[in-house]
């Protein structure tokens, strides 16, 4: 029986009930959150454009977090993350790498959605041996077709305008 709702033998089972957390690594202290099992291997979650650890779909990490370990964070410069806003892909993958060995871990399962995808692809390419399965999701390669098009139509999508009405 749980004595609080979202939480099971003493790890917390929902998203909406997961206390932020902070742990500070390479001179930046980074916002988390953690649920699900404390055992096995984590996975961590990576996440779009702008993203902050609110913008996560608590249906999709509560689904995961019933039978393993979710991480989630807010990259250097974003939410309630110190440091300024890093400007390549390969800065952020150094970052994400730099907090997961923070927490201590050998090596993780990523889940990298949108540009968190960007982000696995270059952790699983530079830290092969920290990458234990890669899930990828609404993303593709650097240099893929369109890829280099999706901030400006981000823009454009976050003000509700057409990229061709200017």
């Amino acid at each position: 029986m749980n004595d609080v709702q979202g939480t099971r033998g003493g790890g917390v089972t929902s998203y909406q009930n997961a206390p932020t957390r902070t742990i500070t690594a390479g001179g930046v202290t980074f916002a988390y959150r953690e649920l699900g099992p404390q055992s096995g291997v984590p996975v961590v979650f990576l996440t779009h454009l702008a993203a902050v650890l609110d913008n996560w779909d608590p249906r999709v990490v509560d689904g995961i977090a019933a039978r393993r370990r979710v991480i989630t964070f807010d990259n250097r410069g974003v939410g309630a993350s110190s440091g300024s806003t890093p400007r390549t892909i390969q800065a952020m993958a150094k970052d994400a790498i730099t907090f997961i060995r923070a927490l201590g871990f050998e090596y993780v399962d990523l889940h990298g959605f949108s540009m968190g995808g960007m982000i696995a692809q270059v952790i699983a390419q530079t830290e092969p041996q920290l990458v234990r399965k890669l899930v990828l999701t609404g993303t593709g390669p650097a240099g893929g077709e369109g890829i280099k098009n999706v901030t400006r139509l981000s823009h454009f999508d976050t003000v509700g305008r057409s990229p061709k009405a200017g």
